[in-house]
């Protein structure tokens, strides 16, 4: 029988923060969800040591909507220096870091700047575990709408194994839980989804269903330093990743059921 734990869920509110503060509650944990929203910012301190107060974990499922390299870098190194600081002082034992498979020598955008929070995170005097997770089922909609002119929608050629949200947080909640033994072969545990998929290929599946742009276009942007990363399978999972459905398919009917 697990033991309940009293665990803190930073961006609790956002894409990924709901559905952990879902998983800890069915599980009977006591759960400390906070974000801007309820006075509490990890980007500045605010409120945090209070929040923290008997807290034993801290998942950090935050998030900036800033692909930004330099502003989603200040928010992310900001927010593991206030949850290392806030943490010591209020007794907390470790933290619970989400990141994204594949990012090692990611140099532009939100994943440099995600690298960057791996390094700060790991920086401060609390007991850090980083799950790597592939992109979530969600961002196939945000692609979309990013790349729509018209009735046409370009997105960015990228391979990768779409996860569900739902399926990240249960496997976060498990690391809070259950803190896993890290190794030289793998340092931070992975979790992606079923099968591989290309972004351009969800993006069709999700329009079909849900309705947007008539048309699809693969797009590979030579601007982009990290475009072969994207294109050649470095953001596909390791070996010793965990892989686990429902596959994109399958949330797409799920999450949109098809009108009567």
């Amino acid at each position: 029988m697990t033991t309940t734990k009293k665990i803190a869920v930073a961006g609790a509110t956002g894409r990924l923060g709901k559905h952990v503060v879902d998983v800890l509650t069915e599980q009977g944990h006591e759960v400390v969800a906070f974000s801007r929203k309820n006075g509490v910012d990890i980007e500045t301190g605010a409120g945090l040591v209070e929040a923290l107060d008997g807290v034993q974990v801290v998942i950090d499922a935050s998030s900036t909507p800033s692909a930004d390299k330099d502003i989603a870098t200040e928010f992310f190194t900001a927010a593991a220096r206030n949850l290392h600081e806030a943490g010591l002082k209020a007794g907390v034992e470790r933290l619970v870091v989400v990141s994204i498979i594949g990012i090692d020598n990611t140099t532009a955008g939100y994943n440099a700047a995600k690298l960057a929070h791996e390094q700060r995170v790991l920086e401060g005097p609390l007991p850090v575990q980083i799950l790597r997770a592939a992109q979530f089922h969600e961002l196939v909609e945000v692609m979309t709408q990013w790349g729509t002119q018209g009735d046409v929608a370009y997105v960015a050629k990228m391979r990768t194994q779409l996860v569900a949200a739902r399926t990240v947080a249960e496997a976060l909640v498990d690391l809070a839980v259950n803190p896993a033994l890290e190794s030289a072969a793998a340092p931070f545990p992975e979790i992606a989804g079923p099968q591989p998929e290309t972004m351009a290929g969800a993006a069709a599946l999700f329009t079909a269903r849900v309705g947007g742009p008539s048309q699809i276009v693969e797009s590979s942007d030579p601007d982009n330093t990290d475009r072969e990363a994207f294109e050649d399978g470095t953001l596909l999972p390791g070996p010793h990743a965990t892989l686990a459905g429902p596959t994109y398919a399958e949330w797409l009917e799920a999450t949109y059921p098809a009108a009567n």
